[in-house]
Formats: C-alpha cells, structure tokens, sequence
C-alpha cells in the first residue's frame, strides 16, 4: 500500500437506543474522516470487569447498558457492507478467534464479506482468549498449535480451486472437503495476524499479509519482532517486504493535558492495564494484580471480579504503564507518540479510542474533536 494506513476500531457493544446505533455513526465518522478502514472485535463479552460498569466510574454507562453484550461481528460486517455498497473503506475483524470457530466456517464468512463488499474484507485472526472459549466449553490447551493448523487450514480451502481438500490435522482434518466459494477478482481477504512471541511471529512469516499486534511492546521490540517477521517469510520462500507492518494501540486524548490524565486515572480505563502481560508490569518497577507471570489478555477472566476487587486492581496498576500501553495526550502529543511507532517499521496503525471510558461523560464526548484531529496528522504521516 502507498503511504501510512489508518484504521479505527468500533466496540460493537448494544446501546441503550438503537442497538447498532453506536456502530452505525462510527462507520459513518470512519468514512468521513477519510481512514482507510473499520475494524470490529470478536467477542461473546468483554476483557473489562462488569462491576465497574457504573456511571460513577464511567460517564459512558448511561448510554451502553452493560460491557459484555456484543454483537457478532460477521453479521454486522455483513450489515454495513449491504447499507453501503459503494464504500470503499475496508472491513476488517480484529482479531477472530482461531479455537471458538472452526477454521472453514472462517474461510467461508471472509470470502463471503469479501464478495458482498467487493473486496474490502480484512481476516484479523489470533488465537483468542480464555474469555471467549473456556467458559463457552471450549478447549483452552494449545492456543498456539491450534491457530497454526486453523490458518493452515484456511489457506488450504482458499487454495483449493474446488478441489476436494484432504489434510491431516490434530484439530481440523479434512476429509474430501469442499470449498467452492471465489475470491473476489482472483484475490481473496488479506490475512492479519495479531502475534507476539515467536512462534506466532514465524506463523506471521508463513501465513499473513500484515502483522498486527497490539500493546505490550517498545517500539523497539516491535522493530525487532518484524524482523523475525521478515526472516520467517523469506525462510518459507515468500517476500518479506510484501507483509504489512501494523499495530493495535489504543487512544486517550483531550483538549490538555490535565484532561487526559485525569482520564487514565479514570477506574474504567485504568482497569484497561489488566489486559497487559506481567512482563510489562515488572518494566514499570510493579507486579501483575493478578500474580507474577501473568500473561494479560490471553488469560484474563475479568467478568466475575466484583467492584471493590477490581477497584483495588485499577488502583495498583502504575499511571506509567499505561502511559506506555496507549497513544496518549493532546493530538500533537500524540501524534509525536505515532511518530516513534512509524520510525519503528509500523505503516499502519488501528486506533481504539477508549477515551469514552472515563469518569466524565462531557469529556469522553468531547474525546471525538482531538480524535479526529489524531486521524488528521496520521494521514500525513
């Protein structure tokens, strides 16, 4: 792609007035401000405790009424595509969840967005948490192993051509499977996988047209994990500099400075560091509420945590870890944050604007005027 790629990511969390009304006016907002594409989650519910989901600790809870109804998000792709069918900003799942749903069902819901969309599917994928598997009955073990053999799979039927498929898996074999659906103009839905450690790089090198992690790192880890990224493609015979480099980051903003501190206290959004992994944690002199080595999202069940539990947590997670965690302050503060993520390899970047989250309803509105200001300069980028 030419120049720096900006994508926003959407909450498809139910409203108290129409249930996609949020949804709606954030697609809209998306393609006035001219990014590149709109992003949505994959999630039975959320990775925030519901006891804190309470407008003395979130202004936005009088609007959203609970944090973990979510919408499925092939469905509302689908729905957005159908409404607005001479868009061109792309459509992208960030990321699905490569144990929950089987890898076919996945292959068959991205060629079939791809073609109502024509051509503007983007299949995120990761391996999931434990949050949307385990207490869905789920098997939980080998989150990795089972990711590698869902994408292999996937690869497999879109490179079928309609033959019958046969492929020995531990978890996914195929047995005279048959795919039929076409790509879209000889090209199917671009892969973008959320990766960190090595393996999952390597499964990048292998797989994916983009790598698309999320928080969690330096800007010079990343530019160190692209370079395995790279070195794992041109190991598996594919060109390296053909791979996307990305990033999943989230955005507090205001108008000051003082505003958007007051936001990353908000208990709402600092709850939000519960999500980083442990090794973050020790980097900013502290330990994970949750115990040492804890490894964050993957394994975080937050839903049950009741409201003085999770209120002590928030408290204990260092202002200094999650200035790091998120692109952070006025827009050109945070745009010189951008800067050092781009100096790093990443070219482009998908914001979640969480700054909705905090205590001030006023201010989490008024978020929206900075924001676009943010989408603005990394535009230019």
């Amino acid at each position: 792609m030419a120049g720096f790629g900006v994508g926003v990511q959407e909450t498809l969390l139910v409203s108290r007035f129409q249930a996609e009304a949020f949804t709606r006016a954030n697609y809209l907002s998306a393609v006035a401000h001219r990014v590149d594409s709109l992003w949505v989650p994959d999630h039975l519910n959320g990775l925030f405790p519901r006891s804190l989901w309470k407008s003395k600790y979130c202004g936005a809870a009088r609007f959203v009424p609970t944090l973990d109804a979510y919408m499925e998000p092939w469905t509302m792709l689908g729905h957005l595509a159908a409404r607005n069918r001479f868009g061109r900003i792309r459509l992208g799942i960030g990321v699905t969840d490569a144990s929950r749903r089987n890898p076919a069902v996945t292959a068959q819901a991205a060629a079939t967005l791809h073609l109502l969309s024509r051509g503007r599917a983007i299949l995120g994928i990761g391996t999931g948490e434990r949050e949307g598997n385990e207490p869905y009955g789920v098997d939980w073990s080998r989150p990795v192993a089972r990711f590698e053999e869902a994408v292999a799979t996937i690869r497999a039927l879109w490179d079928s051509q309609g033959k019958l498929v046969n492929r020995d898996s531990p978890y996914f074999p195929l047995r005279n499977a048959l795919f039929e659906l076409p790509p879209y103009r000889g090209r199917w839905p671009e892969i973008w996988i959320a990766a960190h450690k090595p393996r999952m790089l390597r499964a990048v090198g292998r797989y994916a047209d983009a790598f698309y992690p999320a928080f969690g790192q330096t800007p010079e880890e990343y530019a160190q994990r692209l370079d395995r990224v790279r070195s794992a493609a041109s190991d598996a015979g594919r060109d390296p500099m053909a791979i996307t480099p990305a990033m999943w980051m989230m955005v507090v903003t205001g108008k000051r400075r003082q505003d958007v501190d007051d936001a990353l206290e908000s208990e709402m959004i600092r709850i939000g560091g519960l999500t980083a992994s442990d090794e973050v944690f020790v980097r900013h002199g502290s330990e994970h509420p949750m115990g040492a080595g804890f490894s964050g999202a993957q394994d975080l069940l937050a839903y049950d945590l009741d409201e003085q539990t999770a209120v002590r947590y928030a408290h204990q997670i260092p202002l200094s870890l999650m200035r790091e965690v998120t692109l952070n302050g006025t827009p050109q503060e945070v745009l010189q944050q951008a800067a050092q993520w781009r100096d790093s390899g990443v070219r482009y970047l998908v914001l979640a604007n969480i700054s909705p989250f905090q205590r001030s309803l006023r201010k989490g509105l008024a978020s929206m005027l900075p924001l676009t200001d943010i989408l603005r300069g990394l535009k230019k980028f």
